[in-house]
């Protein structure tokens, strides 16, 4: 895809996101001035990256960190490599990992970074030296009471290990709690890479007891079959359910009688893609988010479910793994319909829960075992869960607006307590 259309469709996402804000914001009665405050990054940092091709030539890249709020404590947020990033689309992904982090009541604003670059087109060598001067241009403004960045779009825990270095060595002390997603031998934490996908599924089988859908045997479709929707699937699979279609950027794939995940996780990893996969009937992308099925989830792409197809969703229950997945439109015509949505800034809060696990152990200089990650991770996400349940009951509003209601007040409250600083 190309750049500007790239950046065109995060940004659009914003628009989604702002409107969500909105619709909660105005249940709330926020006093004005306040709603005008969490409409505005805290700050937008800009700066050029100089830095030497393995062949002698001397480029410049873009840098951006965007902190757009500091009112429950540091910045959190990914650093992505993609040509196509813009200040824009970084802001606003920093405004979404606000209420992504106060949702499930984590002590964190939201932050966001990324350079204008093509991580594919570079060598191992050249990424290293764009990283380290990306991290020494923020040294200042970043740390582990600052802002505390984490792999993202086109990063890696390579260069979450470049970063960590830069910074430690600049401020003379070995500092691992400036970064999160880094690897286990330098302050990592055991469950990261699993984590976003079992957030996905901790909720999802939540909500199933609560709608009565028995795990074993359910039918599930995972539009998406990256980190996120893979795990996701072996999990659900664990519980006894059926994954009956799975999708990549190659094509959907539909098996009425159950896909053997473990061996599409086995073919995905030997030839890079599903491309070629023969345990299930070809379908498109679309065409396999219409699949008839007890729960959907679409961990790819934003805007997936739109104004266009929301009438011919069979889903009873929709989990949103990845960010962005369904419009404002869309989202009506769900509840119109009685179709239950579990929106992004919750269902896939897991990774950036067990990233906040990660800080806390680098802080303790204490590491936890995995299946202690793994437990107190679903104490957070069926926690939070509960709340919003519990907001959507009592203020007849779907999980979305329950969860932006929640999200908001715990940052206003904060902001409310600290006062303004003027």
């Amino acid at each position: 895809m190309p750049p500007e259309l790239t950046a065109a469709r995060e940004v659009s996402v914003f628009g989604d996101a702002i409107a969500y804000f909105n619709e909660a914001a105005a249940l709330l009665d926020l006093d004005p001035g306040v709603r005008l405050l969490l409409t505005k990054p805290s700050r937008q940092i800009i700066f050029s990256i100089p830095f030497q091709r393995d062949n002698g030539e001397l480029e410049v890249y873009t840098g951006y960190r965007v902190q757009y709020n500091f009112a429950r404590g540091p910045a959190k947020g990914g650093i992505r490599y993609h040509p196509g990033v813009t200040l824009d689309e970084v802001t606003a992904l920093a405004f979404w990992m606000t209420w992504k982090c106060a949702v499930v009541d984590l002590p964190f604003g939201g932050g966001k970074g990324g350079v204008t670059c093509d991580p594919g087109s570079l060598s191992l060598k050249e990424l290293e030296r764009i990283t380290r001067r990306y991290a020494a241009e923020l040294v200042e403004v970043v740390g582990p009471d600052k802002d505390v960045p984490a792999p993202d779009v086109g990063t890696t825990p390579q260069i979450m290990a470049w970063f960590m270095d830069t910074y430690s060595m600049h401020v003379r002390q070995h500092t691992p709690g400036v970064v999160t997603g880094k690897p286990l031998t330098i302050g990592g934490s055991r469950g990261r890479v699993e984590a976003t996908g079992r957030g996905v599924s901790l909720v999802a089988l939540a909500q199933m007891a609560e709608m009565d859908i028995n795990p074993k045997g359910a039918r599930i479709v995972v539009q998406g079959f990256g980190n996120v929707g893979s795990i996701a699937a072996k999990m659900f699979v664990e519980r006894g359910a059926k994954i009956v279609g799975i999708s990549d950027v190659t094509g959907g794939y539909a098996n009425g009688k159950g896909i053997d995940i473990a061996g599409a996780v086995a073919y995905a990893q030997e030839h890079h893609s599903l491309d070629g996969y023969r345990g299930g009937e070809r379908v498109t992308n679309e065409a396999l988010l219409e699949l008839s099925c007890d729960v959907l989830i679409p961990a790819a792409l934003e805007k997936v479910l739109t104004i266009e197809n929301a009438s011919r969703i069979q889903a009873k229950l929709i989990v949103e793994g990845a960010n962005g997945p369904t419009t404002p439109e869309a989202d009506h015509v769900f509840a119109s319909r009685d179709i239950i949505v579990i929106p992004d800034i919750l269902a896939n809060a897991g990774g950036v829960t067990v990233s906040y696990f990660e800080w806390v152990q680098d802080r303790s200089g204490y590491f936890w075992k995995e299946a202690e990650v793994n437990e107190r991770l679903a104490e957070v996400m069926h926690e939070n869960f509960k709340r919003i349940r519990e907001i959507s009951t009592q203020r007849r509003v779907p999980y979305r607006t329950a969860a932006y209601m929640i999200a908001i007040d715990r940052v206003v409250q904060s902001m409310n307590a600290r006062g303004v600083y003027a």
